[in-house]
C-alpha cells in the first residue's frame, strides 16, 4: 500500500513540475499539391485567384492546405495539444511536456521541432537532417463631416482621397486584434453593417466565430472604429467603405509565441481569402516564459516566426500595415515583430501637430530597412469605444489604422500597383523622404500628392521612350520622329523646379547624379507635346 501511493505520489510531482512548452512542427509533405495548384479554385476563393493574377503573384505549393490526416495523428499523440496550423510553413504549433513533444519525431511525416524555448533546439533530434529554410519569402463622391477624427485624416490629406472618390470600395481589409466587442450591435458600426462591409469573423484562439462577446479585450473595436466607424457629424474612419474581416490572434491575458501563430494561421486565410490589406495594432517582444522572450538583435526582420510569416504573406501580394509599438520610453526602445520585417509597412506615432510622439518605438540598424516607414496621429486619436462614445487613446495601436485607412483608399485609386509600388510611393510623397531617420521613418504621408501623381505616366506618347526608370546618373530619351528638340523640367514632389536642360536627336541624355534619392515630377515641352510624368532617382 505504501508502495503504491509512494508510487503516485511521484507520478504526480511529475506531471505537476514537468515543463509544458511550445513549439513549431514542420511537416515533410502536402497531399495533392500538383493538382491543387492547377486547380486553385479547390484552395483559394475568386477573388484572391484575381488579386494574385492581377499583381503577377505565384500560386504555389505554399496555398495548400496542411494534411489534415498528420494534424490529427498529432492531435491523437500523447500529451500533445495542437493550437494552430500554418500552410505556409507547413508546420503545426504544438504544446506539451518537452519528451511528449520529442517524442513526435518518431513520425514520418514530421520533419523538424523548433521549441519556442531556443535552449532546448540544441538537443532537439532532427530526424530529415538539415532544417529547410520553410520561409522565401464607379466612385460615389462623399462629402464627410470628420468632426472630432478631423485633424488625424487631415494630417496626411486622406479626406482628399475622399473628395476625389476613394473610400475604400472594393478593398477588402482583415484586422488582426484581441476583442470587438459590440461591434455587432453598436450604432457606430451600424454604416458598416447595412452596406453588407463586415464580411466575417473568426477567433482563432478559442475556435469559434463570435468576435464580439466575452472577449478579453476591447482593443480591436477600438482600432476597427479608425478605419470604419461613423457617427455622422462627429466621427467618421478613414476607410469607411472598406469591406472587413475580423480575426481574433491575440490572446489579451497570456503572452506566448503560439499567439505569433494564430497570426500567421489568420494571415493565410485572409490571403485564401482575396484580403487586399491587413491591419495588425500588435507586437511581440518578450514573453511572460522569458525562455520564449526574443532578444533586440532578434528584431533584424527574419528571425521571430510572425515575421517570417509576413514577409511570405508580402511576397503573396498583401499589403502588411502595422504599428511599430509603445516602447520608445522603455529599455526595449525599437519595433517589435512583425514591424520589424523589410515587408511590412510600419506605423510610428506622432502628435496632433506633428511632433514625434515619445513613446512610439524607434527603429535601428537591426532592422534591413528603415522602420519605422512612416508615422501618423497616435497621441490623443479619436477612438469609439464599445459604448459607441468617441474617447481619446495614446498609441501605435491607432496610428496604424488611421493611416492605413487612408492607404486602403489609395490602392483603391491604383488598382494595378503592387503592394511594392504603394508602399514606395507613400514613403516617397512623405515629409522627409529624402532623409528618413528612426523616429518618423520618411515623415508624415502626403496621400493628395500621392494621388494627384496617379495620371502622369498614362498619358506619354508611346513613340517617346525614357529609360532606365528607376535611374542612378544617366537619363536616356527617344523622340518620336517628327519632333527634333522638347525642353525637359524637372520638378521635386513639392513643386520646386531643380533641373531644366532639353533634348534632341543628337543630344539624348541628361545627367542626374546631382539630385538627391526620391521621386520627381518631369515636364516634357515641344510644339506639338506637353508630358508630364514621375522618375524615380535612385
Amino acid at each position: 500500500m505504501k508502495k503504491s501511493i509512494l508510487l503516485f505520489f511521484v507520478f504526480i510531482s511529475f506531471s505537476v513540475f514537468a515543463q509544458i512548452e511550445d513549439a513549431w512542427v514542420y511537416l515533410t509533405d502536402k497531399q495533392n499539391v500538383t493538382a491543387s495548384i492547377n486547380n486553385p479554385i479547390s484552395i483559394l476563393t475568386q477573388k484572391a485567384i484575381d488579386r494574385k493574377n492581377k499583381h503577377g503573384v505565384t500560386i504555389d505549393a505554399r496555398d495548400v492546405p496542411v494534411n489534415e490526416i498528420y494534424i490529427t495523428q498529432l492531435k491523437n499523440a500523447t500529451g500533445i495539444t495542437v493550437l494552430a496550423k500554418s500552410k505556409w510553413f507547413n508546420a503545426v504549433h504544438v504544446r506539451g511536456i518537452e519528451t511528449d513533444i520529442q517524442a513526435l519525431t518518431d513520425l514520418s511525416f514530421v520533419d523538424t521541432i523548433d521549441f519556442a524555448d531556443k535552449s532546448l533546439n540544441s538537443k532537439s533530434v532532427v530526424k530529415k537532417g538539415k532544417k529547410k529554410n520553410h520561409s522565401k519569402l464607379e466612385n460615389t463622391f462623399t462629402i464627410f463631416n470628420y468632426g472630432d477624427a478631423s485633424n488625424q485624416i487631415e494630417m496626411f490629406k486622406g479626406d482628399e482621397l475622399h473628395l476625389a472618390g476613394f473610400t475604400g470600395t472594393g478593398m477588402t481589409v482583415a484586422i488582426m486584434d484581441s476583442g470587438f466587442t459590440n461591434v455587432n450591435t453598436m450604432a457606430s458600426f451600424q454604416r458598416l453593417r447595412d452596406a453588407g462591409n463586415l464580411l466575417g469573423s473568426y477567433d482563432f484562439v478559442n475556435r469559434e466565430v463570435n468576435v464580439y462577446t466575452g472577449t478579453n479585450s476591447d482593443h480591436g473595436t477600438f482600432v476597427l472604429s479608425n478605419m470604419a466607424g461613423y457617427i455622422e457629424n462627429e466621427f467618421v474612419g478613414t476607410a469607411p467603405d472598406a469591406s472587413y474581416y475580423l480575426f481574433i490572434t491575440e490572446d489579451a491575458p497570456n503572452e506566448n509565441p503560439v499567439e505569433e501563430s494564430y497570426w500567421v494561421e489568420a494571415t493565410e486565410r485572409a490571403d485564401s481569402l482575396g484580403v487586399d490589406v491587413i491591419n495588425t495594432s500588435l507586437g511581440y517582444t518578450t514573453y511572460d516564459n522569458p525562455n520564449y522572450s526574443y532578444t533586440q538583435a532578434d528584431m533584424d526582420g527574419n528571425s521571430a516566426f510572425i515575421t517570417k510569416g509576413a514577409n511570405i504573406a508580402f511576397e503573396k501580394g498583401l499589403l502588411l500595415i502595422t504599428s511599430a509599438g509603445n516602447s520608445g520610453n522603455d529599455s526595449w526602445g525599437i519595433v517589435g515583430a512583425p514591424a520589424d520585417a523589410p515587408g511590412v509597412f510600419t506605423v510610428g506615432a506622432v502628435k496632433a501637430n506633428g511632433d514625434y510622439a515619445n513613446f512610439s518605438s524607434k527603429g535601428n540598424v537591426t532592422q534591413p530597412n528603415n522602420k519605422p516607414d512612416v508615422v501618423a496621429q497616435g497621441q490623443a486619436s479619436y477612438v469609439i469605444g464599445p459604448d459607441d462614445v468617441i474617447r481619446t487613446l495614446n498609441g501605435t495601436s491607432f496610428s496604424s489604422p488611421i493611416l492605413a485607412g487612408g492607404i486602403v483608399c489609395l490602392w483603391q485609386a491604383r488598382p494595378l500597383d503592387t503592394n511594392t509600388e504603394i508602399m514606395d510611393l507613400v514613403r516617397q510623397f512623405s515629409s522627409q523622404s529624402s532623409n528618413p531617420d528612426y523616429s518618423i521613418g520618411y515623415g508624415i504621408p502626403d496621400l493628395e500628392m500621392a494621388l494627384s501623381f496617379l495620371s502622369l505616366n498614362s498619358d506619354i506618347n508611346e513613340n517617346i521612350k525614357i529609360y532606365p526608370n528607376p535611374v542612378k546618373d544617366k537619363l536616356y530619351l527617344e523622340l518620336p520622329s517628327e519632333e527634333n528638340i522638347i525642353s525637359l523640367r524637372v520638378f521635386d514632389i513639392l513643386g520646386k523646379e531643380v533641373e531644366a536642360n532639353s533634348f534632341s536627336k543628337t543630344n539624348k541624355e541628361i545627367n542626374l547624379k546631382q539630385l538627391s534619392k526620391g521621386l520627381y515630377i518631369f515636364k516634357l515641352t515641344s510644339n506639338t507635346i506637353s508630358k508630364t510624368f514621375k522618375i524615380v532617382k535612385q
